[in-house]
């Protein structure tokens, strides 16, 4: 996950306030459009094992992830190589960029959006309630993630290929969320705002799957509605509260490194990422605990 807080402090580099949260979408779309085509690419190689020649060769016994896990090792050789030879660096960029007056009559027109002014004291609040609230929404909502096929499984007697569909179409329509909503509104009604919304579908789809298995039984067409609903709530909030939590996040850092070292984008993106990247893991641990 090193390369999202990286991606995301370069965007963070080279775009304004003004802009920044939907540059940050973009990272969140490629994520949705990854969850969709990635397992299946996965499934297909794992399927197709290394031959037995090779095994005899090398007098190593591998399984059927072999083939997945060296196309995934080759595909990171060449993404670091292309980073290292042709990633400019951003950080200076983003300092000529402030420099410059801007001539764009819509952006005179209206006030920066910015942090800045803010005390540093109430910045560094602002940055430790968001690395907190990240950290809590992810483990909660990866443990729901994870946990989600167990319940159909479990419930509806549903298939790795029901399973697969409904994990896929969660990640569509959280990319089109992204792609044409969040991208397009978030700078205009707030990062802020954007979560809550996003925190509030996730709330309406633990309703939904909470009384969805009362009617399994009874009613199967109401339990299966249910459950789409839920998912689409889903959706909902993956595609809107973790990039309107980095996009608000971003905004509290400072241009200067040296005005507070714990305003350095690199630094106070790396720890803001990095609690999200604690909770996804301890989420599905707390999930399946019981």
């Amino acid at each position: 996950m090193s390369n999202v807080h990286l991606f995301s402090a370069i965007l963070s580099d080279v775009t304004t306030p003004e802009t920044r949260s939907k540059a940050l979408a973009f990272v969140g779309i490629a994520f949705s459009i990854c969850f969709c085509i990635g397992p299946p690419i996965g499934a297909y190689f794992a399927s197709r094992p290394l031959p037995g020649s090779m095994s005899n060769l090398l007098g190593i016994q591998f399984n059927i992830y072999a083939v997945p896990a060296l196309i995934t090792l080759v595909l990171l050789v060449v993404e670091t190589i292309f980073l290292a030879l042709f990633l400019p660096e951003t950080r200076k960029s983003s300092s000529s960029q402030t420099s410059q007056p801007t001539t764009d009559v819509k952006s005179e027109s209206k006030p920066a959006k910015t942090t800045k002014a803010k005390p540093i004291a109430d910045r560094l609040r602002t940055l430790a309630s968001l690395r907190h609230l990240h950290f809590s929404f992810l483990a909660l909502f990866s443990g729901i993630e994870f946990t989600l096929t167990f319940l159909t499984f479990d419930l509806l007697d549903w298939s790795n290929t029901q399973n697969g569909k409904l994990i896929g179409s969660i990640g569509i329509m959280s990319a089109l969320l992204q792609g044409g909503y969040v991208r397009k509104s978030m700078s205009r009604i707030g990062e802020a705002k954007m979560a809550q919304r996003g925190v509030a579908a996730c709330a309406l789809g633990l309703v939904l799957l909470a009384i969805m298995p009362q009617y399994v039984t009874s009613s199967p067409k109401l339990a299966l509605r249910l459950l789409q609903l839920a998912a689409g709530c889903m959706a909902i909030t993956s595609a809107t509260v973790v990039t309107a939590l980095t996009a608000n996040a971003s905004l509290q850092c400072s241009e200067d490194t040296a005005e507070h070292p714990d305003l350095a984008k690199g630094k106070a993106l790396g720890q803001f990422r990095s609690a999200g990247q604690l909770g996804r893991a301890l989420g599905p641990l707390l999930g399946t605990s019981n």
